[in-house]
């Protein structure tokens, strides 16, 4: 089964909002192994979307349409639908009466404009609507079928597990076909995306002659570089073995050839991968933060359970912090002496385990000498006390959000490194 998506509303055009359906979709469909190769958006014009709905079926053996369900003037999508299937729109009393109910319950009259979302396409089967006002739809169209859902995710969500995806893998199975796809993302920190798609070339191309996974590159700016490999299995099983077999290849080849930067997998993020290893050893992680100000901190207290591990804070912006509190020799701050004093300092006065410290120039002054972009990130782990100086590019907001993560990183190679 090929299924296109078409979200539909011209704020989405004029990006006054994202289009997470369309992705969240794309995530359901592949999980369930049925293919959608296009996604489109149109605005609230009935040509156009006529247009899009035509040219997606003649592509596609299914087309899900989120939006335009709704009680306004713009909410076309019904009477674009209807005209793909050449017929009129009927009213449902039985719809008529739901909707008034929904509205009785909430003691508010039904506005009247409420009354369209009770027409329906002749021959089409209405998804009842257990969130909201606006059924959804499913319309056969010769021997394809097009799915109308709200454009409220909570709506949508809900009407796509419970009755357009089972009806999607019931016509998959009559269709003799039955397999699922799946996704692993291997995210890393350090290397460029032409790097590792250099590094991953030849095997690259291995993996189109077999055709049973595929590799892709996603740039995803401050959290870096996401390697996903995906993978068609007879089920859910077969899909996860090819997959297992695969990323051992990929790690094994990036690492031979980029080092250490892959820190997670899937979902996890950074500051994950950091708490991970300091439960392994039952360690806890203070912080001193100049540069960043806190959004290392804020980092690491979005991970469930952080009050194990993560003693807190010192976010030493002024100078005299430096000096007074974390104990720093009085003189240049942005330097790696410093950085290593202020996770000496950190560790010592927040009572961790583990002192993670960093400071540097977000500009766009210079400062001790150094241009916008030098940072110090300084640890102290054990006896060992050390500092690396990166140079960071972007202006002031993105050196210091690189900063947070670089910062991350750095301990959680150290931490590695014990072992």
């Amino acid at each position: 089964m090929r299924v296109e998506i078409v979200a539909v509303g011209t704020e989405l055009l004029l990006g006054q909002i994202a289009d997470t359906n369309s992705q969240w979709l794309g995530e359901q469909l592949a999980a369930n192994g049925l293919a959608s190769h296009f996604h489109q958006h149109v605005g609230d014009n009935h040509e156009r979307m006529v247009l899009a709905f035509r040219t997606a079926l003649a592509r596609s053996d299914a087309l899900i349409v989120c939006g335009g369900l709704g009680p306004t003037q713009d909410d076309i999508t019904r009477a674009a639908i209807a005209e793909i299937m050449n017929v009129p729109l009927e009213r449902d009393d039985a719809i008529v009466e739901r909707i008034r109910e929904m509205f009785n319950s909430r003691q508010r009259e039904m506005p009247a404009n409420n009354l369209l979302q009770a027409d329906v396409p002749r021959g089409a089967t209405v998804i009842d609507q257990r969130r909201g006002t606006a059924p959804g739809l499913i319309c056969p169209v010769g021997n394809k079928v097009i799915y109308a859902v709200p454009g409220v995710p909570y709506e949508m969500t809900e009407m796509f597990e419970r009755t357009i995806l089972p009806d999607l893998l019931e016509r998959e199975r009559a269709n003799g076909e039955t397999s699922v796809i799946a996704s692993r993302v291997l995210k890393t920190w350090g290397a460029s995306e032409s790097g590792l798609a250099e590094a991953l070339a030849d095997r690259f191309v291995e993996m189109e002659a077999s055709e049973s996974v595929t590799i892709a590159f996603l740039a995803s700016g401050i959290e870096g570089i996401k390697v996903r490999l995906t993978a068609r299995g007879q089920n859910a099983e077969d899909a996860r073995r090819i997959l297992d077999e695969e990323e051992v290849v990929v790690r094994e080849i990036i690492t031979s050839k980029l080092g250490d930067i892959i820190f997670g997998t899937d979902d996890e993020t950074m500051e994950d991968a950091v708490a991970r290893r300091l439960r392994e050893r039952g360690w806890t992680l203070g912080l001193a933060e100049s540069l960043t100000g806190g959004l290392i901190s804020s980092r690491c207290v979005n991970v469930v359970g952080a009050s194990q591990w993560f003693r807190g804070c010192v976010v030493s912006y002024a100078s005299e912090v430096k000096f007074n509190v974390l104990e720093v020799d009085e003189g240049p701050v942005v330097s790696g002496q410093a950085a290593e004093q202020m996770a000496l300092g950190a560790r010592r006065v927040l009572g961790s385990d583990v002192g993670l410290a960093i400071t540097g120039v977000a500009g766009p002054d210079p400062q001790d000498d150094q241009p916008p972009g030098t940072v110090f990130v300084g640890w102290a782990i054990g006896d060992t006390v050390s500092h690396a100086q990166l140079r960071l590019p972007g202006d002031r907001p993105r050196v210091r959000s690189y900063g947070a993560i670089s910062a991350l990183d750095l301990l959680r190679r150290a931490l590695d490194a014990l072992d």
